[in-house]
């Protein structure tokens, strides 16, 4: 064989090399790298986060009932309390002198009531004795007309008798005129005793005022007054009329904020895991025990129907969340941080929620039915012409034809969201394999379009959006 020829085979060989070398790399060039999943059965739970503050589900604060001085504050913050303890005296002088006032009063109204019973008993004495007289008096006049009748007696004597009695009649009306005035008199006087005592209990309500007492067991949460302080009786909250604020710890709750776009998914009795920015490590279960109805402002927590602004911004609702189990190291006002599960479903059907994208079913099949690309007779989505009721809420799931990948678009039905994944109802099932990202990828990604599997973790870069 020539030189010639043999220069001429080696040609042939590598121009036919870089056709196959220059095939396989255009081939490459149109292979989209992309990271895959698959719908697997786990147990879904799904959890809606708010933030917010230890509160006791009952506090007061408890207020000055009468004007004065403190005298003595028993308590101090962080103290518990027993119902009825004292927890601090005003000065009490004027009320107890008051007080000592209208006991002498109420005593000597006493003392009256005793003598005009005593007077009764004289004026009923007097009633005995006027009748026994009258009974005399009845006799003799009558014995003094039968003689008189007879002429046995001067009509002189016959006078005298009848003038006696008469005399002891008017007596005994007089007596018994008595007896009912003093009757009258001991009455009135019971009534005055009446009048004095309810005056006394006023006069005991008002120092008793002067001493504040617990209403309930709890803790002392704050104490904005000093010993030597004058408090006064006025509006709650106002300045000089809150002694301490009390709260009963036995209930805590945790008061947190949901937002807006949440708060559909909680329900009364949904158990809750409560942290404790001043308790790191520590756990505390509750339970769902109030849903808010009012939406509150993010800026200004403001009720929206009290804000006079139109001003669209972002809402959060209030949940209350009842602690299980609180602890004695719990404080009113600490931070806490709630994972409210609003769903727990086992061996659910999950795919991550990055593989989700809205496309057109119609335009999809055509563009799996072409390899990617439009067709030019295609009428529907021909020009672009894609509306947000045409969009559907589907996956890409990866199809081999002919040793190689392809995806396709398959609409699919969701049901509850978890932290990365969500519940797929229908359209799949458990091992199918789908298209997870990338981001960029999935953003142009058409059903037809021939992929590889690259799930080799992504590299942040500068120029990434």
């Amino acid at each position: 064989m020539s030189a010639k020829k043999i220069v001429l085979i080696v040609i042939a060989v590598l121009v036919l090399a870089g056709v196959v070398t220059g095939t396989i790399l255009h081939n490459r060039a149109d292979v989209t790298k992309v990271a895959t999943g698959k719908a697997v059965r786990q147990d879904l739970v799904s959890i809606v986060n708010g933030t917010g503050q230890i509160k006791p589900k009952t506090y007061v604060n408890v207020g000055a009932t009468a004007f004065g001085r403190i005298t003595h504050l028993y308590v101090k913050e962080g103290d518990h309390v027993k119902k009825g303890e004292i927890l601090a005296t005003v000065e009490s002088v004027q009320p107890e002198a008051t007080v000592a006032a209208q006991q002498a009063a109420i005593a000597s109204s006493r003392t009256n009531v005793t003598s005009y019973l005593a007077a009764e008993k004289t004026a009923d004495a007097n009633i005995a004795e006027a009748k026994a007289d009258l009974e005399q008096k009845t006799l003799d006049y009558k014995r003094s007309q039968a003689l008189f009748k007879d002429q046995l007696i001067a009509k002189q004597d016959y006078d005298a008798k009848k003038a006696a009695y008469d005399m002891a009649l008017a007596t005994l009306q007089q007596r018994q005129a008595a007896y009912a005035q003093s009757i009258a008199q001991t009455q009135s006087q019971k009534a005055s005793v009446n009048q004095a005592l309810a005056n006394q209990r006023f006069n005991i309500d008002a120092l008793d005022k002067t001493i504040s007492r617990a209403p309930f067991d709890g803790l002392v949460t704050n104490v904005p007054v000093r010993e030597g302080e004058t408090v006064v009786v006025g509006i709650q909250n106002a300045e000089g009329s809150t002694l301490m604020t009390l709260a009963d710890m036995s209930v805590i709750t945790a008061e947190v904020k949901v937002d807006e776009t949440d708060i559909v998914n909680v329900a009364l009795n949904q158990p809750v895991d409560v942290t404790v920015d001043a308790l790191p490590g520590r756990v505390f279960k509750g339970h769902v025990t109030e849903v808010g109805d009012q939406a509150l402002l993010r800026t200004t927590g403001i009720a929206t129907s009290q804000s006079t602004t139109g001003t669209e911004e972002a809402k959060d609702f209030k949940v209350v969340v009842t602690l299980d189990h609180p602890s004695d190291e719990l404080r009113p006002g600490l931070s806490a941080t709630a994972k409210i599960t609003t769903a727990n479903i086992p061996n659910a059907l999950t795919i991550p929620i990055q593989a989700l994208v809205q496309r057109d079913p119609a335009i999809e099949k055509k563009l799996n039915e072409n390899n990617g690309k439009m067709p030019t007779n295609a009428v529907n989505g021909a020009s672009g012409d894609i509306t947000k009721s045409n969009l559907t809420q589907g996956v890409y799931v990866l199809r081999e034809e002919k040793k190689r990948l392809r995806v396709v678009f398959v609409p699919v039905k969701t049901g509850v969201s978890g932290a990365t994944d969500i519940q797929v109802l229908s359209g799949l099932k458990a091992g199918d394999e789908i298209v997870t990202g990338r981001y960029r990828v999935l953003r142009t990604l058409k059903s037809g379009t021939t992929v590889k599997r690259d799930n080799t973790p992504e590299v942040a870069t500068s120029t990434d959006n």
